[in-house]
């Protein structure tokens, strides 16, 4: 079993909600399914292993100061797949 990571609520609004995660190495965020569109933006190298549906996994880095988004309906769990801890920041668009 892996440890979980920390979710730290930022803002909370009609508009955002803006979260920011930190990881240890080897912790997850645990199964979960985007009910809305977001971003994210690495406040560290974040090398990721995403668990996906299915049984499928992938690794992936996204490095400090970049961002991705997606579409809501993404079902996943992530996974610091790297040696030192990770950070980034999730904002979701109501």
């Amino acid at each position: 079993m892996r440890p979980a990571c920390t979710a730290t609520p930022m803002i909370d609004d009609e508009r955002v909600r803006v979260t920011r995660f930190d990881f240890a190495p080897g912790a997850e965020t645990g199964w979960h399914r985007h009910g809305l569109d977001y971003l994210i933006t690495a406040i560290t190298d974040c090398p990721m292993l995403l668990e996906e549906p299915g049984g499928g996994a992938r690794r992936v880095l996204v490095p400090a100061g970049t961002s991705y988004r997606r579409s809501e309906g993404v079902e996943h769990n992530v996974v610091n797949d790297g040696p030192d801890p990770m950070s980034f920041v999730e904002v979701e668009l109501k």
